[in-house]
């Protein structure tokens, strides 16, 4: 075997593993007792936790959570709550490092709106592609019924997940730095209503 073979064979096989590592799809099932719960709808870490004015499509006061992903993580979505979509939309635009805050109106991106079963509450996720990031594929649509350990999509390459709650209607149960698996650990409550 000459030299070129065996440097294309590595190559070849390299790149083989990365993107099946990258592409993989590992079947989660998350249980819980608690209506209440929201569950990371991606894996990567918590890069943003702070109250911001939502213009785009809630236009009110909200908590945005943002998860980053890195081109290490699984990059298959769930959604983070039992709900029906009221809103679906899809918007081109740049691909800066999803890190990055203005990566969340720059650049291109799926925004859904969820109304929880729980407590009527809207919550917006938005898909955000990053640098590498060239497609992001959503499988909801208005009035799409959703549930948890359903796949909401999936974004290939180096993006993140941002969730917009509405103002003081969740309880952190995380912390920027944070890494969160998707489907897996809970991330914030909604809160209960009073008795």
């Amino acid at each position: 075997m000459g030299a070129y073979f065996v440097t294309t064979l590595a190559a070849s096989s390299v790149l083989m593993i990365f993107f099946t590592n990258f592409f993989r799809n590992p079947k989660r099932i998350f249980q819980t007792d608690n209506p209440y719960d929201i569950v990371a709808p991606a894996d990567g870490k918590i890069v943003v936790i702070e109250p911001v004015f939502e213009h785009e499509i809630l236009h009110r006061e909200c908590l945005q959570v943002s998860i980053f992903m890195s081109v290490t993580d699984v990059h298959a979505n769930w959604y983070p709550f039992e709900g029906k979509v009221t809103h679906y939309q899809h918007q081109n635009g740049r691909y800066q490092a999803a890190f990055l805050p203005k990566s969340s109106q720059e650049n291109e991106r799926s925004s859904i709106v969820v109304k929880a079963d729980v407590n009527g509450q809207e919550v917006l996720l938005r898909q955000i592609a990053g640098a590498l990031a060239r497609r992001i594929v959503t499988y909801a649509y208005k009035g799409k019924k959703c549930h948890l350990n359903e796949h909401m999509g999936f974004i290939k390459f180096g993006s993140r997940v941002d969730l917009y709650f509405p103002a003081d209607s969740v309880e952190m149960c995380c912390k920027i730095g944070d890494h969160v698996k998707g489907n897996q650990n809970i991330i914030a409550r909604f809160k209960q209503p009073e008795a």
